[in-house]
Parts: C-alpha cells; sequence; structure tokens
C-alpha cells in the first residue's frame, strides 16, 4: 500500500473513527484502526463490535493494500506533524509515515484479523437533515439509565413514520419526547420502530450533527446504518453502524396526562437562574419545592439545607387552575428546561403526588414528563 494525503485529512478521519475504541485486553485487535485503499479513497474503519464507523476520503494511491494500526500511537504521532502532505506506505505489517523532515515506522497486525463491520445493503431507506435530526436526539440524549433488568429503557425508541420521526427517552423519574415533522427526499415505504444505544446516539451528534448535510439511514432488523456523502463527489465519506437493543419499548403515552388542574407559563431563562439559585441549597436528595398563588401570579421557590441554609425567591408569571405546592429534583427540571428552545415554558401538573410536564408556548414538538418527590 502507497498513498499520499494531507495531515490535516488523515487526521480529521482518525478523530472520527477513534471515538468509539475502548482498551479491550480480551481482544486487543479492537485497540487498532484498519487502514486500506479503495481505487482513489482511503478507508479507515474502527469497531468496538457494537458500532462500527467507516470514513473515506479522496487521496493519490500509487498502490492498493491494507494494514491494522494501534489507534493511539497513529494519532499520537500525527499530532506532531505539520499541516502537509504526508506519505503512507505499508509492507509486511509495517505502516511507514514520511513528510518532509520525519519519518517513522509503526508495527502494526494482519488486516484479515480485524473483525468485519457489517454492511446492510437494505432497500428500506430514509434520506433527512442530519442536523435536524442530531439536535432532536440531543434534546433525550442524557436520560436514560443503564439498566440490567429493563434493557430496553437503556436506549432511545425511534418510530419512523412517513412524515414524522418520534423519539423518545426514560430513565422511570422522568421522559422526553421529541416529534420531528420532515418531508425527506426519500421517504420510507414503511413505518420503522426500533430502540437505539445510547451510545450510539451520543456518536450521532458528535459525528453528523455538526455538518448541515443530509443522512441517510438504512434499516435491517438487527442493525442500522448511518451514511453522510462526500461534498466534492458522490461517494460516502462517513458510515456508522450499530447493533440495536432487542425488546419491547413500555407503552409510554399511557402515561402522558391530557388534562390538568394547574398551568404556570415563566420565563424561561428567569425559571432556569433562580432554579440554579436554589440547587445551592437543596437538600441531599436536590429536592427544591414550588409553591404557586394563583391571585398574586406568582410562584415561590425554596430549597433547604440544615449544613448550608435556605434559599426563597418569587416568581412572576401567567397561573391557571388551582394553586399547587410540589418538589422536584433540581437535576430534572433543569435539564429539560435547558432543552427547551422556546423563551417562555409551561409547567403543567394535577398535584404533588403526579407526573408534571414541561414544554415551550406554542411547541408540541418537544414535551418532558418529570416525576415529583412526593411527600413523606
Amino acid at each position: 500500500m502507497k498513498l499520499k494525503i494531507l495531515q490535516t485529512k488523515l487526521r480529521e478521519g482518525l478523530n472520527i473513527v477513534e471515538r468509539i475504541i475502548v482498551k479491550s485486553l480480551t481482544l486487543p485487535i479492537l485497540n487498532n484502526i484498519l487502514i486500506k485503499t479503495e481505487k482513489n479513497f482511503l478507508n479507515l474503519s474502527s469497531t468496538n463490535l457494537e458500532i462500527g464507523i467507516k470514513w473515506w476520503a479522496l487521496s493519490k494511491i500509487e498502490k492498493e493494500g491494507s494494514v491494522v494500526i494501534p489507534t493511539k500511537i497513529l494519532s499520537d504521532f500525527l499530532g506532531f506533524l505539520k499541516e502537509e502532505p504526508i506519505i503512507l506506505t505499508a509492507e509486511n505489517q509495517i505502516l511507514s509515515i514520511e513528510s518532509e523532515k520525519l519519518q517513522t515506522k509503526i508495527k502494526g497486525f494482519n488486516p484479515d484479523d480485524f473483525p468485519i463491520i457489517p454492511s446492510i445493503s437494505s432497500q428500506e431507506i430514509i434520506t433527512l437533515n442530519g442536523t435536524k435530526f442530531c439536535r432532536g436526539l440531543e434534546q433525550i440524549v442524557q436520560i436514560p439509565i443503564l439498566s440490567s433488568a429493563r434493557p430496553e429503557i437503556s436506549g432511545i425508541f425511534l418510530s419512523f413514520q412517513k412524515n414524522l420521526i418520534t423519539m423518545v427517552a426514560t430513565d422511570s423519574f422522568r421522559l422526553g419526547e421529541k416529534k420531528i415533522s420532515l418531508k425527506p427526499s426519500l421517504p420510507l415505504q414503511k413505518e420503522f420502530s426500533l430502540i437505539l444505544p445510547q451510545r450510539t446516539a451520543k456518536e450521532l451528534i458528535n459525528i453528523f450533527g455538526g455538518k448541515n448535510r443530509d443522512l441517510k439511514i438504512y434499516f435491517s432488523p438487527n442493525q442500522i446504518l448511518f451514511e453522510s456523502e462526500m461534498e466534492e463527489t458522490p461517494h460516502p465519506e462517513t458510515q456508522l453502524v450499530s447493533k440495536l437493543i432487542e425488546g419491547e419499548y413500555p407503552d409510554y403515552k399511557t402515561i402522558l396526562p391530557t388534562k390538568f388542574t394547574t398551568q404556570i407559563t415563566l420565563n424561561r431563562n428567569e425559571f432556569l437562574s433562580q432554579l440554579r439559585a436554589a440547587s445551592l441549597f437543596a437538600s441531599k436528595i436536590n429536592e427544591i419545592k414550588l409553591k404557586t398563588d394563583t391571585k398574586k401570579k406568582e410562584m415561590e421557590i425554596f430549597s433547604q439545607n440544615p449544613d448550608l441554609g435556605e434559599y426563597h425567591s418569587t416568581l412572576f408569571g401567567k397561573i391557571q387552575g388551582r394553586d399547587l405546592e410540589i418538589s422536584f429534583n433540581f437535576r430534572f427540571l433543569i435539564d429539560g428546561i435547558l432543552n427547551i428552545e422556546n423563551p417562555e415554558v409551561i409547567l403543567q401538573s394535577n398535584g404533588e403526588e403526579e407526573a408534571a410536564i414541561l414544554k415551550g408556548v406554542d411547541d408540541e414538538s418537544y414535551i418532558y414528563l418529570v416525576m415529583p418527590i412526593k411527600p413523606s
């Protein structure tokens, strides 16, 4: 193998594929990346057996071939090189890297020992705006928690319909639902529902979220593939393939309340600021209390810690229905508000023991359900 490529371009690809590599003692081959040439393209691949990533770049290929190289040593060495063209040569499982003033050789491994990353050639494909899709994931991706007893809630539920994607995540104490309306350039022929691992969702956001390009999604029964194309030529630039979580996602719609006895409309930034101040004096269970006065159109925020002191503030807003006194974990409230993009937020509740809903004014695309701390 012999090729010429810019150091910055190789570094770009390495930054993408090395993201999923974790040190493995049982399968040391997973600590490496596969480097190979395909016609006029350089291809980098990595896998942790749950997620696989492939990245391509146009380069000047003199001789085709492949080699497996330890990721860390290659990444560290590239950091010492200037932004200049470099020559990569692989022979007898040794990679030579040559620049204007530097030359090194890195011992590699047999490419035949590198795990095969599955390819999905499904006819079931959807093409959509990658930035919009990743932003939706970003609003709920931090909610799930790993659960061996209920692995299905460890991931994110995705429902793909003709013109709508619904994303849902929960940890049993809170739940986020995001709906994305879309007119895909390549619509689905049938509906799909799946559970995406949380780690996969985070990598999707990091890899595809910052690029304003189309994202292709290929569906199969047990795996899913995400792909973006190069700007220069119609060829894949980055592919991420992931296993799916098996199981049936809970019927979350049955727990979403539709009617409320109290509705509070507040300025988002003011509410967020006062919650953060109250959090400094929250109890060991992160408890803060909210109390409304419908006549005065105000809501009190109170927190108390026997070791630190207490906090009390008043927030004015539009309050409808019954007066309410309710306690929440401040972290859960803040997380929900941070993902509301509207300048005004609505808090809806049916009392101190019932789940509450947070959402933006005139925006049903994102709702956040949070359980209160029940009075002792």
